[in-house]
């Protein structure tokens, strides 16, 4: 069907008029990435970590030597952008997770995978100290085969080890989507001027 000069004019009228809305919902369902440094540095490296409430988790990890950045947010569930009240109500399937930025130069994937297991109780089930539900189990998502390889070995070590009296339930999984966390999750305890109820293992003895 052909539409003519003016009818062709109005089209395109109206696929301007939308296109502000089709960017703005592609952007909204589109992961967020926490990590513009990346981009300035190549040499920076990502790693996931799920371990019982990210507050406490991105607390800790964000004063270790060699991190650039912890963000917290939600991965390995099954919907697009969760919310934080649908993650918390057991509906998408995601855990609470931080994104860690590194340094490879300053610090090892290893080491933070090491800390991993010191900060939390990995032998806990779908919770974290008073915090229950899958959404705080415990997890690892890995960027790449020799991560993953390097978080297996680190695991069967402590298993080997004996080091907890109970299995350890960590799960080390691939690569999943990560979803940025509202802003109010953000540096949380910082803002608030707290520390952590539950992940109170620093990595290195703080200044008093």
């Amino acid at each position: 069907m052909r539409l003519g000069c003016w009818g062709a004019f109005a089209a395109m009228k109206l696929a301007l008029r939308l296109l502000p809305l089709l960017v703005a919902a592609f952007c909204a369902a589109a992961p967020v990435s926490p990590a513009p440094n990346m981009k300035d540095n190549p040499k920076l490296e990502k790693a996931m970590f799920g371990a019982g409430c990210f507050w406490g988790v991105e607390y800790q990890y964000e004063k270790i030597p060699g991190v650039v950045d912890a963000v917290s947010g939600y991965a390995g569930g099954h919907v697009l952008n969760p919310g934080y009240r649908q993650v918390c109500d057991g509906v998408t399937g995601h855990a609470e997770v931080i994104q860690v930025v590194f340094d490879p130069a300053k610090v090892s994937y290893r080491t933070l995978v090491e800390y991993f297991f010191r900060m939390h109780d990995p032998t806990q089930v779908n919770r974290q100290g008073p915090d229950y539900g899958d959404q705080y189990r415990s997890v690892i998502f890995t960027y790449s085969d020799e991560q993953r390889k390097v978080a297996e070995e680190v695991k069967a070590a402590l298993e080997k080890a004996k080091v907890f009296r109970d299995p350890i339930a960590t799960k080390v999984e691939g690569e999943k989507v990560f979803w940025k966390a509202e802003e109010y999750h953000q540096d949380y305890y910082v803002r608030k001027g707290t520390k952590p109820y539950c992940h109170t293992v620093p990595f290195a003895p703080e200044k008093k």
